[in-house]
């Protein structure tokens, strides 16, 4: 389970690195469930020639669903491959093909080996901006629509790297990123073919940078 992670910090490596153009805000610079921080999905009127195939949105970490009735919700940052397609809190996201990217420099776990927690950042072993699978939904609250996005996330008791995370008696999950070339593939994939990249990223391509410190970052 991820709780912290470092967004994509300038509108440059963005373009460069997911092919959109973000606004003006770009949220949070060091990401907690309830910040606002940048996600990207598919328009609604993607197809038309006039119209880019993705978009940069600000919303909120915690997915909200659209039945909430104050927008409250605990707990929708991250939501299990496993169960989003049936869990209420997500599952209208995941059917209505909902799908979004959250472009993160590093996410943030706790390394329990030596005994007690020791807050560690994870990042592409090539230093490139890695995108995080996720689903997004939109809210009518009293002042106006909030956009909010959680982040998938796996199994990962078996994997090389994220087993060595969370304390020892729990599950090991891990977020899931996708390849950099299949990012237009997650957004306009169907309900029924989402699950394909429901997997593991391999552990050579990650890195670790220990102790996390948000001034450790690649860029």
């Amino acid at each position: 389970m991820c709780s912290h992670y470092l967004p994509v910090p300038t509108p440059q490596v963005l373009k460069v690195s997911f092919d959109v153009t973000p606004p003006k805000d770009l949220g949070r610079h060091d990401m907690w469930p309830g910040y606002m921080g940048l996600f990207i999905r598919r328009p609604e009127h993607a197809g038309d020639e006039a119209v880019p195939g993705c978009e940069a949105v600000l919303g909120r970490w915690g997915l909200v669903p659209h039945w909430s009735k104050d927008g409250k919700e605990r707990n929708t940052f991250n939501a299990r491959s496993e169960t989003a397609a049936t869990k209420p809190s997500f599952r209208e996201a995941w059917q209505r093909s909902q799908r979004c990217i959250i472009p993160a420099m590093g996410v943030f776990e706790p390394d329990w080996r030596s005994g007690k927690a020791v807050s560690t950042q994870i990042v592409s072993a090539d230093g490139q901006p890695m995108g995080i699978a996720g689903l997004w939904s939109a809210w009518k609250s009293p002042d106006g629509w909030l956009e909010s996005y959680t982040m998938l996330t796996v199994n990962a008791d078996q994997h090389e790297l994220m087993q060595n995370f969370h304390k020892p008696d729990e599950e090991k999950r891990m977020v899931v990123i996708l390849p950099q070339d299949r990012y237009a593939d997650w957004l306009n994939v169907s309900p029924d073919g989402a699950g394909e990249f429901m997997q593991s990223y391999p552990a050579g391509l990650l890195h670790t940078i220990a102790p996390a410190s948000t001034h450790n970052t690649l860029f």
